[in-house]
């Protein structure tokens, strides 16, 4: 592992396979009356969001604490941000307090790599999100939740996700965590197939180590997971489609069309989602869609991440157990 967590494409296979296999025993913590260890007890990480955030602060918010981390929040709205405060004289207070793990969320892309080296901080970085970049523990948690759900729990220990065939459907142009999952998941041995409306899918990406289709209803019938992406708007500043209605038709993923999918085959979304659009209620609710599993499976993922950055070579739970008795 590296000092720093900014990119999915800087782990190596088996960076990767020891955070989902490390998951894994962080995840049986959550099953005890109490969900705590002191690994970190003394270390303080500072949550550091420049861009609204619900589940990716409050995942990460929950695994420091469960790893009994000293925990400061900090919002740029309502800070000295909102009066022109720059990144690094953010950076440098941060230094000064004397911080050891910064995790940061920034719409600007590419900032969590300057934070991390620029020399301005002592701290490990971790990438909550940067823009439309990376977000690379988002696709650790959608990689840990496909192992569990297509390999097995028990089963999938030391196992990556060679030939399992990936569908990543909708908005690419402005996502992250496509981006993400690309790199994480063809490094893992999966087979990744993009499917987006041509306006959406992003100058070079016949780079990049996948597919590319402009036809949902080809890709289905062969996909053993299908993320589906949020279409966001926030990021757009013209029309990439022409109404709701005609991306729904096409890009959506419907009960007719989920019906196509192998029986094993799961729906998998980032969130936040909007029904009605690139899903249905009736999908979105059914029991082949993981979203509630992504979600709890974040935080075992976040508390991989913190520990093995943080955390020394200790082994991360089977010491912990006698000590807290």
């Amino acid at each position: 592992m590296q000092r720093h967590l900014i990119s999915a494409a800087d782990l190596t296979r088996d960076d990767a396979v020891l955070i989902l296999d490390t998951a894994e025993e962080m995840a049986r913590v959550a099953d005890r009356p109490i969900k705590k260890l002191p690994t970190l007890r003394g270390r303080t990480v500072v949550n550091l969001f420049f861009e609204d955030s619900t589940r990716t602060r409050i995942s990460f918010e929950a695994a420091e604490k469960r790893l009994s981390a000293d925990v400061i929040n900090f919002s740029a709205k309502g800070s000295s941000v909102s009066k022109g405060e720059s990144l690094k004289d953010t950076a440098q207070t941060l230094e000064a307090m004397g911080v050891d793990a910064v995790v940061i969320r920034h719409g600007a892309s590419g900032a969590p790599y300057r934070l991390a080296n620029s020399g301005w901080i002592d701290a490990a970085v971790i990438n909550a999100g940067d823009g439309t970049h990376q977000h690379p523990t988002q696709a650790l948690l959608d990689a840990f939740t496909m192992r569990r759900r297509l390999v097995g729990r028990d089963a999938g220990l030391g196992q990556d996700l060679d030939g399992k065939r990936i569908t990543i459907v909708g908005d690419v142009l402005h996502s992250r965590v496509a981006r993400s999952n690309v790199d994480l998941l063809h490094t893992l041995g999966a087979e990744v197939t993009l499917v987006a409306p041509p306006t959406l899918v992003p100058v070079g990406v016949e780079t990049w180590p996948c597919e590319i289709s402009y036809d949902l209803d080809s890709t289905l019938p062969k996909s053993d997971a299908v993320m589906m992406l949020r279409v966001q708007r926030e990021r757009m500043n013209a029309a990439f489609f022409p109404t709701e209605r005609e991306y729904a038709r096409r890009y959506g993923l419907d009960g007719d069309r989920m019906a196509r999918m192998p029986e094993h085959a799961i729906v998998m979304h980032p969130g936040p989602m909007v029904r009605g659009m690139e899903i249905t209620a009736e999908v979105a609710d059914s029991e082949r869609c993981t979203v509630v599993e992504q979600v709890a499976n974040g935080v075992s993922i976040r508390m991989a991440v913190l520990y093995l950055l943080l955390g020394g070579n200790e082994p991360a739970v089977s010491h912990t157990r006698t000590e807290e008795k």
